[in-house]
């Protein structure tokens, strides 16, 4: 593990299970020190920032200090999920980190006018995608300062 990083959980909202395992093996070969928790579609990824359903007790889904998400996703899109977060008082300080395949300029536009904090196009190589998934972390774990009930 990386000495200095303070763990935290981090939200990826991504329905393709390869990218879900690639990213899980990413986090374990770069030794990030968080804690993923994965929603498969926009519906469940509100669900649980909302603490609706099954994801009621605080305790076993905690308030992720950053959410990498998917814009290509089922039933809720990841541009209505970033839309809606960003609208709710206590939802919008969580950074949202648009991590998608799409190079598509309409989609970089219209997520930083939604108020995405960080554009990034998945790299298709693994290697490269560790160093992009460390490089996320290390600055949002080290380098960023966030509102403490992010961390909690």
């Amino acid at each position: 593990m990386k000495n200095g990083t303070r763990p935290m959980t981090i939200l990826l909202v991504e329905n393709n299970v390869q990218d879900i395992e690639i990213t899980r093996r990413a986090f374990a070969k770069g030794e990030v020190r968080s804690d993923l928790v994965v929603t498969r579609d926009g519906e469940e990824a509100l669900d649980y920032l909302h603490r609706r359903g099954k994801f009621q007790d605080p305790r076993t889904s905690p308030r992720p200090a950053v959410i990498l998400l998917d814009l290509n996703l089922p039933k809720v899109g990841g541009l209505e999920v970033l839309q809606q977060v960003k609208r709710d008082e206590s939802l919008k300080a969580i950074p949202i980190i648009v991590l998608t395949v799409s190079q598509q300029e309409e989609d970089v536009i219209r997520s930083y006018d939604l108020g995405v904090n960080t554009y990034v196009q998945k790299p298709l190589e693994f290697d490269e995608f560790v160093r992009v998934i460390n490089t996320i972390h290390d600055y949002w774990s080290l380098v960023a300062t966030l509102p403490s009930r992010a961390i909690d």
